[in-house]
């Protein structure tokens, strides 16, 4: 009887699981279909701008919902280290922008 009971939880959690897994996949495009762009040309690590070497392609992530482009991979480590500053520099940014609209 207990192995009945055993066997029945053991359906129901894989059940469980196999339905909730994809839904979280969602969740996660969800979240990086909302990041902001990026609004610089330049890498804010570097100041190289993007792309002007053909042979190396931009690294691009999200972090904390804002799209982020370096211009490689290995300016990684130094966002790592201080991303408040780089995310500040992004916000002067998209300021600076929407100054110049107005």
């Amino acid at each position: 009887m207990i192995m009945k009971k055993l066997n029945a939880l053991t359906v129901v959690a894989l059940a469980a699981i196999f339905v909730t897994a994809p839904l979280s996949g969602l969740a996660e495009e969800k979240k990086a279909e909302k990041a902001k762009p990026y609004p610089l040309e330049k890498c804010i690590v570097s100041d190289e701008k993007l792309g002007a070497d053909a042979s190396m392609k931009p690294y691009v992530f999200t972090h904390e919902g804002q799209e982020i482009k370096l211009c490689c991979k290995s300016c990684l480590k130094d966002f790592n280290k201080d991303p408040k500053k780089y995310a500040k520099k992004i916000a002067d940014a998209e300021a600076a922008k929407a100054k110049a609209k107005k």
